[in-house]
């Protein structure tokens, strides 16, 4: 009778060698299975010599390889196509196991990309000495999009399933000097991106703009107020 050993939940980014332990220091048995979604035996351990299935299914091709020693079974170059249940069989010897496997692959994630999401035109002192950004990430799946201030949690948002833009705004004053961070992550792996304020926020832009604003506005009116008088001269006493 095969011992169950119940189900190990294991994650990896696409790209990677991931393998799947026998727990075994040596194979001292004469067979070892692999199967995949339960039924289909895509690998197996006979007398030290390891035989290979594709079972019809392409995905496997050219991506297995057992360990001649213990058992354990590597899945080159994995893909989310490899995601799903696995099943080891000892069916012989003194370690008579069945352990199953429930493997999760994730996409690799990208850095998050900051923005300037301020008004290019605005006369508000309030628009002046604060700055609008943006934090995004494009064409993921299964990630948390995150704002921090220092190590403390400001603000995020989460996408399930689907491969779409994921953005996540932030506004904060010119002179604000506390550190901030946007990141993206899913269950196993994270990618971080630091705010610079100052590089992105373009202040003295926007200072100079309004300075324009402040001199020409005046200087304008002036000029009204100076042609109105010479086209309809002022009464005395008005």
């Amino acid at each position: 009778m095969l011992l169950d050993a119940g189900i190990r939940n294991i994650s990896w980014n696409v790209g990677e060698s991931a393998t799947l332990p026998t727990n075994l220091t040596e194979q001292n048995q004469d067979y070892i299975q692999w199967l995949y979604e339960e039924n289909k035996l895509i690998a197996e351990l006979c007398i030290d010599k390891p035989i290979y299935h594709d079972c019809n299914d392409s995905r496997f091709s050219q991506s297995l390889e057992l360990n001649n020693k213990t058992g354990s079974l590597t899945i080159k170059n994995i893909r989310k196509i490899h995601s799903g249940p696995y099943k080891l069989q000892i069916p012989e010897g003194p370690h008579k196991v069945c352990q199953r496997y429930h493997v999760t692959v994730y996409d690799s994630l990208p850095s998050p990309i900051i923005t300037n999401d301020s008004p290019q035109r605005s006369s508000s002192l309030d628009s002046i000495s604060n700055c609008s950004f943006l934090c995004s990430v494009l064409n993921v799946t299964d990630v948390t999009l995150s704002w921090y201030k220092g190590n403390s949690l400001l603000s995020s948002i989460s996408v399930s399933d689907l491969n779409i833009r994921l953005s996540l705004p932030l506004e904060v004053e010119y002179q604000d000097n506390n550190t901030y961070s946007c990141v993206v992550n899913n269950p196993i792996t994270n990618k971080t991106t630091q705010l610079n304020i100052k590089e992105l926020c373009n202040i003295d832009n926007r200072l100079q703009y309004l300075g324009f604003i402040a001199v020409v506005v005046p200087l304008f009116a002036v000029v009204v107020i100076a042609f109105r008088c010479k086209k309809f001269p002022c009464q005395k006493g008005k």
